[in-house]
């Protein structure tokens, strides 16, 4: 029955009605359908047809390439291909005792696998050293960089540079000091020390290696509250697209900046998210070659210690596939003011407050609870 209610003829009756058309129309309608299937064949494509095809094509390689060589050693070849351009520190943790060292992390909820606790330290070269040594004898930032054993969630606390603290074997100085006097060691005994968390992995980042990720990347997008300059660079109010030339300026900016060091930190943090932000997002993923290009920057710009291997490197950053924008929490430990000691200016932490956040990254609950620490969080338009 059809639409309008008449009934339907039976099959028969079309195949009839087909038989009616004569030869003449059947070879026509044959010699037409010829035609126009040379003629399409005969026009070349048009380029963005073109290159569409050939993109799909790439995917589609690269797509079979990983289904069938990860079985067969395509491990391997990821990490030949994107972790062995990392550099080694050496085992810096082997001269730290083991009775001195805070216990791992037991986390309030169960996961995936245990927590993965990183210090990392900004520098603005990564020189050549032996093993264990800090290159330059110098650290731009100090940052606590968690992964929740989840594996959904992870935080990035800053320490500032000049916080007043105890360095063993030296007494109260800038924890800054502890990098110059023992290198990693010393900078993780320091730390381990002050927060009672255990460090698991030392990674160095350099700043300046950071602008061939950018630059790889496209370019990254910051926003800043006030107008500053630094050296021939000006940062406007409001949004900025930083390329790899601007990556130093904008990151080693301190005078000039209301709240000096602190700012600076706070460009550190903006700066990494806008970084793994774009890491992660479509456009990146979607364009082969910018994906490979920015994962080996990324390794040439970092140093880890020797503990953490390729393979573990790659079955930690697969493990946290699932970590999106929203899922990275950043902070400065909390801190009770500035002052002098002799000629230094130093940061004064607030221990109480510090103590909490210490006490939530030892039972792996941070995230859980970041809305406590709204004033140590990252804003959106740092200066």
């Amino acid at each position: 029955m059809s639409t309008d209610g008449r009934a339907l003829a039976p099959t028969a009756e079309i195949d009839d009605a087909d038989a009616l058309l004569g030869r003449t129309g059947r070879h026509r309608a044959a010699k037409d359908a010829e035609a126009a299937e040379a003629e399409a064949a005969e026009t070349p494509a048009r380029p963005d047809r073109q290159r569409r095809r050939r993109r799909r094509l790439i995917g589609l390689i690269a797509a079979l390439l990983v289904l069938v060589l990860l079985p067969a050693g395509g491990i391997w070849w990821l990490a030949e291909r994107y972790a062995s351009n990392v550099s080694r520190l050496g085992d810096v943790f082997a001269e730290i005792p083991g009775d001195s060292r805070p216990a791992p992390a037991t986390p309030t909820r169960g996961g995936a696998g245990d927590p993965e606790t990183f210090l990392l330290v900004g520098s603005d070269t990564r020189s050549s050293t032996a093993p264990g040594e800090a290159p330059d004898g110098r650290s731009d930032a100090i940052m606590i960089a968690r992964v929740s054993a989840d594996r959904q969630h992870a935080q990035l606390i800053s320490i500032p540079r000049d916080s007043w603290v105890d360095i063993p074997g030296h007494g109260l100085n800038k924890i800054n000091a502890s990098y110059a006097f023992g290198g990693p060691t010393l900078l993780i005994q320091t730390v381990e020390q002050l927060t009672q968390v255990r460090i698991d992995h030392f990674v160095v980042i350099d700043f300046q290696g950071l602008a061939q990720v950018t630059d790889a990347l496209g370019g990254v997008d910051v926003r800043v509250a006030k107008t500053t300059t630094n050296g021939d660079f000006t940062f406007k109010a409001g949004k900025n697209h930083i390329t790899g030339k601007e990556v130093r300026w904008y990151l080693g900016q301190r005078y000039g900046l209301p709240a000096g060091d602190f700012d600076r930190v706070k460009r550190q943090q903006q700066f990494l998210k806008a970084v793994m932000d774009k890491l992660i997002s479509q456009d990146t993923f979607s364009d082969l070659g910018r994906m490979d290009a920015s994962l080996r920057a990324v390794g040439d710009s970092v140093a880890v210690d020797s503990a953490l291997g390729n393979a573990a490197m790659l079955k930690l950053a697969y493990s946290m596939r699932h970590i999106g924008k929203g899922d990275i929490d950043f902070f400065t430990a909390p801190v009770e003011g500035t002052g002098m000691e002799g000629p230094a200016s130093v940061v004064y932490l607030n221990d109480n407050k510090a103590d909490e956040m210490w006490e939530y990254l030892r039972t792996d609950s941070l995230g859980e609870n970041a809305d406590e620490f709204g004033d140590e969080a990252l804003t959106d338009n740092p200066r």
